[in-house]
């Protein structure tokens, strides 16, 4: 089966038993797994079934079988908290006009309410595309970029398309436009007869895998995305690393997520990717930066507490990125959540260990 290979509906029964992973998925060139699921190889004994977009253990088979559905959510000051950020098994930073916004990519979890919800972008059809089909779920766009979404491999459940079945709702107590929500349950129940779930798009560390050569400890890394500035910083207690943004008065502060409006919990991730990409114009709006995501570039990976430079390749928009070392190999990522950012070239900047992060200056972008 290739990824171009659209993929059947898989019933509960087909999760009882392990599906084991490719490590050369679509003809060996994009170092994920072709199957919907894979073997949990994180632990001894009998393997396990794992949700593709995370690597963790299957607990509920019908959740396994849905299609993958993205909520583009809003990164405006205003918009935040947002809700559904750390429900989410994938999220994709983008940059935007003079800010940025995350398509939250929703599988093994869904999250009642997700938003803010704002507009697309025609970037989204292009770093989406390789999650089989996946429900996008959105404010709506201009016209050309609505043309693009419904001529996409993305299936439109946004505001005005779903109809008034999307859950879509105004929150009371913010401002138009950062105040629209919706219901991932509800986007669900808009799946096409056929919608399948997304092939896994990285590969996951076991325990007998070590750590590449090239991976260097690290407190965490500076992002610089457009007027949004990021700090990842690596909580060893946890394991994962914690979002921090830099406030109006330039100063560092939580990242929250939140439930409906109310902050719960801050922004983590077990897995932090910064792809080096080239930021064009779209052609639906001059104003509107268009990432390129496929063919090669340069990055990071932040995983297990350390940073792993990587090049990245990917064919064509329907194929899954590749991350190798400077050997050559498949960057293995910790069984979690993933955040991936789109930045531009030299957009990373390096935190060791017992530094003052304030000491370290922001990438210029």
């Amino acid at each position: 089966m290739t990824k171009r290979t659209t993929i059947a509906v898989i019933t509960a029964a087909a999760f009882l038993a392990p599906v084991l992973a490719s490590c050369g998925g679509g003809g060996g060139t994009d170092g994920a797994s072709d199957t919907t699921a894979a073997t949990d190889t994180t632990g001894p004994g009998t393997p396990a079934v794992v949700y593709p977009l995370t690597g963790l253990p299957v607990d509920d088979p019908t959740q396994a079988a849905r299609p993958a559905l993205v909520a583009k959510i809003d990164n405006h000051p205003n918009a935040r908290p947002q809700a559904g950020l750390n429900k989410a098994d994938i999220i994709i930073e983008e940059n935007v006009e003079g800010l940025t916004r995350f398509a939250a990519i929703f599988h093994s979890e869904g999250s009642d309410p997700v938003g803010p919800l704002r507009s697309g972008r025609t970037q989204d059809k292009i770093f989406l595309g390789s999650y089989n089909k996946p429900l996008f779920m959105w404010s709506g766009g201009n016209y050309r970029v609505t043309q693009v979404i419904n001529n996409s491999d993305l299936v439109n459940i946004g505001h005005s398309a779903s109809k008034g079945k999307g859950g879509y709702y105004r929150e009371k107590t913010r401002k138009i436009p950062y105040n629209l929500y919706a219901s991932t349950t509800k986007g669900w129940g808009l799946a096409p007869e056929g919608s399948g779930p997304p092939p896994a798009q990285v590969l996951y560390r076991g325990v007998s895998d070590a750590m590449p050569s090239t991976a260097v400890p690290v407190d965490g890394a500076k992002v610089s995305m457009y007027n949004v500035k990021v700090y990842w910083k690596w909580d060893a207690a946890a394991g994962q690393f914690l979002r921090y943004t830099e406030n109006v008065k330039r100063e560092l502060e939580p990242h929250m997520s939140a439930e409906g409006t109310t902050p719960v919990d801050q922004v983590n991730a077990k897995n932090v990717v910064v792809l080096y990409c080239t930021y064009k114009r779209s052609w639906a709006d001059r104003k509107s930066p268009e990432a390129q995501t496929t063919g090669t570039g340069d990055g990071f990976v932040l995983t297990n507490g350390a940073i792993i430079p990587i090049k990245w390749t990917r064919a064509e928009q329907k194929d899954v990125f590749t991350f190798t070392d400077a050997d050559g190999a498949v960057v293995r990522m910790t069984p979690g959540r993933t955040w991936i950012e789109l930045g531009f070239k030299k957009s990373l900047a390096q935190v060791d260990p017992g530094v003052d992060p304030k000491k370290v200056g922001w990438p210029a972008t």
